[in-house]
């Protein structure tokens, strides 16, 4: 994985990315939390511990980022899994990467919580009755 500054965020940024969770949660009608900080042990082990932790693990996400070790760690419940493949979890974690590797880790967590909000929301389907 790429760089990601180790520096505390501002206010303003994590202002920013709050303001992303919200409107994913707005979006997606799911759950949406950010640990970033040093993951105890294994960053992935850590990531579905603090996951499991969660008020409704089965509708959340969690994105985890340890920037110590460089660490990028998603984590999705049993519905959101229903809604949104791997695959786009995939593309997410890549564009985080990418944009953080260009030294805009704020970037990228808002795009890649944007990302897996808009591949979690449930499709709106209509059924004619008879």
């Amino acid at each position: 994985m790429a760089p990601v500054p180790s520096g505390e965020l501002t206010p303003r940024q994590r202002a920013e990315i709050d303001k992303a969770i919200r409107f994913a949660e707005q979006v997606s009608r799911f759950e949406f939390s950010v640990f970033r900080g040093i993951a105890q042990g294994d960053p992935a082990r850590y990531a579905r511990m603090l996951h499991a932790a969660l008020v409704a693990p089965a509708r959340s996400v969690l994105i985890l980022v340890d920037p110590t070790v460089r660490a990028l760690e998603v984590v999705t419940g049993a519905e959101v899994r229903r809604h949104l493949p791997d695959r786009q979890v995939e593309l997410a974690v890549l564009a985080m990467q990418t944009l953080f590797s260009e030294g805009d880790e704020v970037g990228g967590l808002v795009r890649g919580i944007a990302m897996l909000a808009e591949h979690a929301t449930p499709q709106n389907t209509l059924h004619a009755g008879p």
